[in-house]
């Protein structure tokens, strides 16, 4: 019986040693450090630029990313640098990115700020020195974080400058008529490296109301003339203009020059109407019939007829038949007697409030 006690003790305190060591092992596996994590790439990868030369400069723009990182956090972009390599034309394209990185040259590194984000269109101008031989040039940016980590480059932009693009059209002045804003520009007299002949295809004009932001391309090819007549204007709107003169650049291509001076116009609606015209009467038992031709003008808001017994009469005088505006181009006066003679005159008014010179005078006796 003792042995069985013993055996059984035994037994207990080699179960209890086994615990022991169990749970040391668990609490070791759990208090082991594992490798560290890299950290999360807080620099997007990569943006697409575009760009075009105009005038004596090239222009760059892309679109900043909405977001940095998966978890939707802002961006953590300190500054895009801007880079450019330039070579002779007549050399291969075979420029690795390695080869970019190594041979371009930091022309711009432009601070952000959180504002600057949510895909937003950020611009940048090259101004360009020509040197009097074909080059090209290639443009490539990254961004830059706080710590100084760098991006991928973007996609590489490939432009051949021409420096026989024309300067800026001058001195844009604006006049208004009835039918069209005219605007009328001084033509340059030289390309952009002060070399002539200048090189001019024509021009572009840009347009926008004063509380847009964007400038729209009103004419669909180049004006040949330093003249041009809008057409599509408004009464009662704020306009703003500016001319870009359109060049023959590489390949048959054609280049814009830089902005000329903008002009401001809010065009208002001073211009009367014709004179109501081709008017003719029929008579009948009391009735005067008045038939007239239909103005030619767009905002024509309708007509007035006046009426008197005397055609020496002031015209001042005369009596208004209706207090409305007409709005067709006829007219019954029933209020007649037979044998007498009414003299009639009519007056087109727009809608502006504007009103045309008095029509002839037209006359008929009653039957």
């Amino acid at each position: 019986m003792l042995n069985a006690l013993k055996q059984n003790r035994l037994y207990t305190n080699k179960a209890l040693i086994v615990l022991i060591l169990l749970y040391m092992f668990i609490a070791l596996c759990c208090g082991k450090r594992m490798p560290p994590l890299p950290p999360v790439e807080r620099v997007p990868q990569r943006v697409e630029i575009e760009g075009l030369q105009r005038g004596n400069a090239v222009l760059l723009s892309w679109t900043m990313p909405a977001r940095n990182a998966p978890d939707g956090s802002i961006l953590n972009i300190d500054r895009v640098d801007v880079y450019r390599y330039a070579e002779p034309s007549t050399l291969s394209l075979s420029l690795t990115e390695e080869e970019f990185a190594s041979r371009a040259t930091l022309i711009s590194s432009i601070k952000f700020s959180n504002t600057d984000f949510g895909l937003k269109k950020q611009t940048y101008s090259d101004r360009l020195e020509f040197a009097g031989q074909p080059i090209r040039l290639i443009y490539g940016i990254r961004f830059v974080n706080a710590e100084g980590q760098k991006a991928a480059f973007s996609n590489f932009l490939l432009v051949e400058p021409t420096a026989k693009v024309a300067k800026s059209p001058e001195n844009p002045t604006t006049e208004i008529t009835e039918p069209a804003v005219i605007l009328r520009w001084i033509a340059p007299n030289a390309n952009v490296d002060d070399s002539t002949p200048v090189n001019i295809v024509g021009y572009n004009i840009y347009r926008k109301e004063k509380e847009s932001e964007l400038f729209t391309q009103i004419n669909s090819a180049p004006i040949t003339e330093a003249k041009y007549l809008d057409e599509l204007f408004e009464f009662g709107k704020n306009y703003q203009y500016f001319i870009r003169t359109v060049s023959l650049g590489v390949d048959g291509e054609t280049v814009e020059s830089l902005d000329s001076n903008a002009v401001e116009i809010a065009p208002k609606d001073i211009f009367p109407p014709s004179a109501p015209s081709a008017i003719t009467i029929a008579a009948a038992p009391n009735n005067l019939s008045i038939f007239f031709a239909t103005n030619p003008e767009k905002d024509l808001a309708g007509y007035k007829i006046y009426k008197s017994t005397e055609q020496n009469l002031p015209l001042s005088d005369w009596t208004l038949l209706m207090p409305e505006i007409l709005t067709t181009n006829t007219f019954q006066d029933k209020r007649v007697q037979s044998g007498t003679t009414y003299f009639y005159y009519l007056t087109a008014i727009d809608n502006a409030g504007n009103v045309s010179d008095p029509s002839e005078i037209v006359s008929e006796t009653a039957p």
